[in-house]
């Protein structure tokens, strides 16, 4: 090839490039797109309950358990017994078995084997019972409380029914669902005062009654099966 023709040669071969290139697919065009629409789901919010610790120096239910379950906190309810409000939300008066209701001083059969006289504290009138505290030491078997009746009914508020097995008195009224009281006692997760073993309840603890104050009373009088209370007596 003479010099005189490169010249034409390249570009004649740019040309031919250009053309190739001009024959290929146009660029895609950018298609602005949403983001695309997703449902978060999320856990539902915990029911945290809005009940303090404590009211001053009372303690509510969810406030003694919730110190006895904290590393932390368990230290502030000390060795001295505390006092903590709420309601009675039940009982095992109607549960005693025949066998264990008869006057006091007299034996239960070998074969009954009641429970330890037992009520319910919670910080809600309608709370069930996994939600209430246990509250024992208050009576030592059915026998007694059937004598404490008998009392109470006969002189009314002052009638001091006591426990002749634990030398200690039983209060008046008789816990009864209903009732609105504060009570002192020692807490702590067992209750080691009754003759058939010890009681134990690590979530919730148990309280052992030593004194209380009836802030409310309870519709009804608490009793036992079979025995129909008097109208009571001031």
């Amino acid at each position: 090839m003479s010099p005189s023709t490169r010249p034409v040669s390249r570009l004649l071969a740019v040309t031919f490039m250009l053309s190739l290139y001009g024959c290929g697919k146009d660029d895609a065009k950018y298609v602005p797109r949403s983001a695309p629409k997703v449902q978060a789901s999320l856990p539902a919010v915990p029911n945290v309950p809005q009940t303090p610790i404590k009211r001053g120096d009372v303690y509510t239910v969810w406030g003694a358990g919730y110190s006895l379950r904290s590393r932390v906190l368990r230290k502030s309810l000390g060795d001295k017994p505390i006092t903590i409000e709420g309601y009675i939300v039940d009982t095992n008066l109607a549960a005693a078995p025949e066998c264990a209701i008869h006057k006091g001083g007299k034996a239960d059969p070998e074969n009954c084997k009641p429970a330890v006289p037992t009520f319910w504290l919670a910080d809600n009138k309608d709370a069930p019972r996994t939600e209430a505290m246990m509250v024992m030491g208050w009576a030592s078997n059915y026998a007694q409380i059937f004598d404490a009746i008998k009392e109470i009914d006969e002189k009314g508020d002052k009638a001091e029914p006591s426990d002749t097995f634990w030398g200690k008195p039983i209060p008046n009224p008789l816990p009864a669902k209903g009732a609105k009281v504060r009570i002192n006692g020692a807490y702590s997760t067992t209750f080691t005062g009754a003759s058939t073993g010890a009681q134990a309840d690590p979530i919730m603890g148990i309280l052992t009654y030593q004194k209380w104050e009836v802030l409310e009373q309870a519709p009804e009088l608490a009793t036992l099966p079979g025995i129909e209370r008097k109208p009571k007596k001031k």
